[in-house]
């Protein structure tokens, strides 16, 4: 096998590790960030508001209908992790056919059903008159690319359980430079509005996707990795199913729960939701090391639990989270301070300003703990124990962040309502250092402890 660009987890200093696998991971959500940014910036400088309210609460939508194939994705990551620390490619070969069938099995159903059910989950989204035929256009053609999107993020999600992030980084560097020259090109020359802007996205998704392929079939011919469906094992997909659902189904609450809090958003009108729209992007600069983190978790959980290494697996428990929730804290305050300016750059519509600046005060110094519980629970999720965190994820959302929200909007002033998110976070922290107090973490100190003694 190849190792040229592979990490393994299973052996050196730790931290070092995380951060050499984390490193092509943050500089991908840099990247992607930078697209985002683009995006939002040149929607907002040649379009109207409504264009930049309209893109900003799209997403919502294809997160709901792709959430339970992403999840199972992510199962197919862990299930790859583990197989790559027991050394077993038989299996890795067969995980990897048996989930590109899987791929076409659901992508063009949901294709379908997005173009249908599209324009309905928008006016559950409460989403105003003046902005949802822009929302409309530009989530149809968005769900044009979802095979492209399925497919890119689960050849990523593959790569990054071998240990190999620096793909994904390659793949998005490609895609984001084709992604802002189209942006530019539909919108600012052409200007074909939140049309233009859908179609250069659905462009850099498949060009993404692809290179994907090429990539896999170039580095690890030992997978035989193929464009097509070519091999589906059942007791395979049973694995990956048995891993991957639990997670898909707590991304479909969350996402179902998104759309609830995007209702309250809406209800404040086009301004405010602009302003949101507005405010993520800067909490997306801020927030870039917890996604490369929490994978770089993820991965190291799964490969040491496959390695049975106990001992390592004890000591990335918590090192690894503590430091993605550093880096949160250094990058929110930073951002926090010079955040007028920065949203000055996005729109110069006073009203919108004044919103964004509200949320990311509220927001951005407390996403830290965020970091740290997204941390924990995606540790947790690489050594197989995904229901514990998929009970705490439904409790942070539906019994914590929505009726806090709900609340606020009810009780005080909508445009508070973002006070919610910090709320929530420092629950769903508390509750999963708790985990640490489980049988099924004793167990593993204990099988720790006797490697040690031994």
């Amino acid at each position: 096998m190849k190792t040229s660009k592979k990490i393994d987890m299973t052996r050196g200093p730790i931290m070092k590790l995380v951060i050499l696998f984390a490193l092509p991971i943050c500089a991908g959500n840099i990247l992607q960030q930078l697209y985002n940014t683009v995006d939002t910036l040149v929607i907002g400088n040649f379009c109207n508001s409504e264009s930049l309210a309209a893109v900003g609460t799209s997403a919502q939508p294809v997160e709901l209908l792709l959430c339970v194939f992403l999840g199972i994705g992510t199962g197919v990551s862990i299930i790859v992790s583990q197989c790559t620390g027991r050394k077993d490619m038989e299996t890795l070969r067969n995980v990897s056919a048996t989930a590109t069938s899987f791929l076409y099995i659901c992508a063009i159903p949901l294709t379908v059903i997005g173009l249908l059910a599209g324009p309905l989950i928008l006016k559950i989204m409460q989403v105003p008159e003046d902005a949802f035929g822009y929302s409309v256009t530009y989530l149809s053609i968005i769900f044009l690319g979802i095979l492209g999107n399925m497919g890119y993020n689960l050849n990523a999600g593959i790569l990054r359980g071998m240990g190999d992030s620096h793909a994904s980084l390659i793949f998005l560097a490609v895609s984001c430079v084709i992604n802002i020259v189209l942006d530019v090109l539909f919108v600012a020359v052409f200007r074909m509005n939140v049309c233009g802007a859908a179609i250069a996205t659905i462009i850099a998704m498949y060009i993404s996707w692809i290179c994907s392929i090429v990539y896999i079939k170039k580095k690890y011919p030992e997978l035989k990795f193929t464009f097509l469906p070519r091999k589906f094992e059942k007791s395979i997909l049973k694995e990956i199913i048995a891993v991957g659902l639990p997670l898909g189904l707590n991304n479909s609450l969350y996402s179902v729960g998104h759309i609830v809090m995007q209702s309250v958003i809406n209800a404040q009108g086009s301004a405010f939701m602009a302003a949101c729209s507005v405010a993520t992007k800067l909490t997306g600069m801020a927030n870039v090391a917890i996604t490369s983190f929490s994978s770089a978790a993820t991965t190291f959980a799964g490969q040491n639990l496959g390695a049975k290494d106990y001992v390592r697996l004890k000591k990335g428990a918590l090192r690894i989270p503590l430091f993605s929730g550093l880096i949160t804290l250094t990058a929110g305050l930073i951002i926090t301070y010079f955040s007028r300016p920065i949203l000055g750059m996005f729109t110069d519509d006073t009203k919108v300003l004044f919103y964004a600046v509200r949320y990311i005060k509220i927001v951005l110094p407390f996403t830290w703990v965020y970091a740290v519980f997204n941390g924990i629970i995606s540790f947790v999720n690489g050594i197989g124990e995904v229901r514990y965190p998929t009970v705490v994820n439904i409790l942070m959302l539906w019994a914590v962040r929505i009726p806090v929200g709900y609340a606020i909007a009810y009780f005080f002033d909508g445009t508070y309502v973002m006070a919610c998110f910090p709320i929530s976070f420092a629950f769903g922290m508390t509750a999963m250092l708790c985990y640490f107090l489980s049988k099924r973490w004793h167990e593993i100190k204990h099988l720790a402890q006797k490697q040690i003694t031994h």
